[in-house]
């Protein structure tokens, strides 16, 4: 079995603080193999921002992989932005903005949605498409999971205000065709685990804010997948609106059978 860890949207910068320790100690306590971090790890992409997340990086025993998200590149300054727009990511988390990894359960290639030329608004590039299906084609078994981490959501719910980003539907029929089972996802500050509607082969994996201040009315989460003969367990862990420790808010049980995937149990 192996057990990954999914957390988006930590935001430093507009952070709370008095969450950062019992987070560093409830995921470490969980003892992942891996932890994903899909997007937004800043508020405005400034250096002292991208360093706290660094040293939060640091901290967790586990390797960490992350995209950037779309406040990962400078809004306040537009040369950097248009022209450097990766350069304090690459400086202070990693070289690569769409890693891959392949485990002895799963295989994980991210893609990075964030557009410099757009303040929210994704873009599922071709080339990140390409490179991400490379490597789940060359790794992806029938007893292997292909995780695909980005930080926009390739669907959005009917009464979804925010615009979903370009090239959504066929990127994911094409991520679906090429090995996809799993897409992680952060962007919305909101949680959701269920097949998606026009891709019932790919199962989204959309984790609310580990860290912000902004979330919009729903506790600080982050998701927990275990992963075991192509069938993933996914719990929910979040705070407790008045409180500043996380526990166990959810459990669902998800197996894909004929291509397609299938709720086994889901406890609340």
């Amino acid at each position: 079995m192996s057990r990954i860890v999914h957390l988006s949207d930590l935001h430093f910068g507009r952070d709370r603080p008095d969450l950062l320790r019992p987070l560093l100690a409830y995921v470490n306590g969980l003892k992942p193999d891996l932890v994903l971090v899909s997007g937004d790890l800043t508020q405005r992409a400034r250096h002292s921002q991208f360093r706290a997340a660094r040293t939060f990086f640091d901290h967790l025993e586990a390797d960490v992989l992350a995209v950037p998200g779309n406040h990962d590149t400078p809004l306040d300054n537009l040369w950097v932005r248009l022209l450097r727009p990766w350069s304090r990511f690459r400086q202070h988390i990693a070289a690569e903005l769409q890693p891959c990894e392949a485990g002895p359960d799963y295989t994980v290639a991210g893609i990075n949605t964030a557009d410099p030329w757009a303040w929210q608004r994704g873009k599922l590039r071709s080339s990140g498409l390409r490179r991400a299906c490379r490597f789940l084609s060359a790794q992806t078994s029938d007893e292997n999971v292909g995780i695909v981490m980005m930080h926009h959501p390739p669907e959005h719910e009917k009464d979804e205000k925010k615009r979903l980003m370009r090239g959504s539907q066929a990127g994911l029929a094409r991520l679906s065709d090429c090995g996809a089972d799993v897409v992680l996802c952060g962007h919305l500050h909101s949680w959701r685990v269920a097949p998606f509607t026009a891709q019932r082969s790919v199962l989204l994996v959309q984790a609310g804010t580990g860290l912000s201040t902004r979330h919009r009315g729903a506790p600080n989460d982050f998701n927990l997948l275990d992963i075991a003969h192509s069938e993933v367990n996914i719990e929910r862990h979040a705070t407790d609106p008045d409180a500043i420790e996380f526990s166990r808010l959810s459990t669902g049980r998800f197996r894909k059978r004929d291509g397609l995937w299938e709720t086994l149990d889901d406890t609340v």
